[in-house]
């Protein structure tokens, strides 16, 4: 009797011990799946949106000494006027992404209401009456952010055009007459911005801008002759609300 129960405790012991082996291989081979983490977003694609916002110029024009006595200002003499309007358009661009690390190319075009009068009463009131506008401007530019998830901080520069007209109209005096010419002016431009990527595809953002341009000779025709300007925007601040749609977007998962 002493013999069975002694084997019948074996085999239960023989028993667990194969049980508690095979829970522990189930232990190993089953694991918890990591936890799931929020994509982040990927900056890098083509890109196309829009802006609006406002714009503000500052023209400077000066008699440069060549052509004939009409405006009635003496060479070296001229204006400089600020004025400001909205200004809204198009932006178009590629970025690429490597860790935080943003790099891209921008283009824009966008429409201003600019302009401005001036009025030389030496001669009498509302003796010449010059105008400008400046109502074009188109910037190209590489762009370098620092990307936090969603966010994106970035500062830009390049080249800026704008297109810029000057006129005047001359009705004291010998020298009378009207006359007016448009040019485009070439410059530079700076400027910094944040963005957010609301959705895969979808990016809001804000904008500032600097841009300087260099001088065009502007020739106002009247009945004595041509007069002779130096003028241009002597620079143009803006600042713009953006929306954006980026193409080819897929998300990285951290795990």
């Amino acid at each position: 009797m002493r013999n069975k129960l002694i084997a019948a405790f074996a085999c239960t012991t023989a028993l667990v011990s194969t049980g508690a082996a095979s829970a522990a291989d189930l232990g190993a081979r089953y694991t918890k799946a990591p936890a799931y983490v929020e994509p982040l977003f990927n900056w890098t694609g083509f890109y196309v949106g829009g802006h609006i916002g406002g714009a503000w110029t500052n023209q400077q024009f000066i008699n440069n000494g060549t052509g004939a006595a009409f405006g009635d200002l003496s060479p070296g003499e001229g204006f400089r006027q600020r004025n400001s309007g909205v200004m809204g358009g198009a932006q178009i661009g590629y970025n690429w992404q490597a860790n935080n690390y943003v790099f891209g190319v921008e283009g824009t075009i966008s429409g201003l209401d600019n302009k401005g009068t001036v009025v030389n009463n030496v001669f009498g009131v509302a003796d010449d009456v010059f105008s400008w506008r400046t109502n074009v401007l188109a910037t190209v530019v590489g762009r370098a952010g620092f990307a936090v998830q969603n966010n994106l901080f970035y500062i830009k520069g390049g080249y800026a055009g704008a297109n810029n007209r000057l006129s005047v109209t001359d009705t004291v005096g010998v020298a009378t007459g009207s006359g007016g010419q448009t040019h485009w002016a070439n410059g530079w431009t700076v400027g910094a911005g944040w963005e957010y990527g609301v959705t895969r595809n979808w990016i809001v953002g804000l904008e500032y801008n600097y841009a300087a341009f260099v001088s065009q000779t502007y020739q106002l025709g009247g009945t004595s002759g041509n007069y002779t300007f130096d003028a241009k925007p002597r620079d143009i601040q803006w600042a713009v609300v953006r929306a954006s749609y980026k193409f080819d977007a897929p998300t990285i998962a951290r795990y």
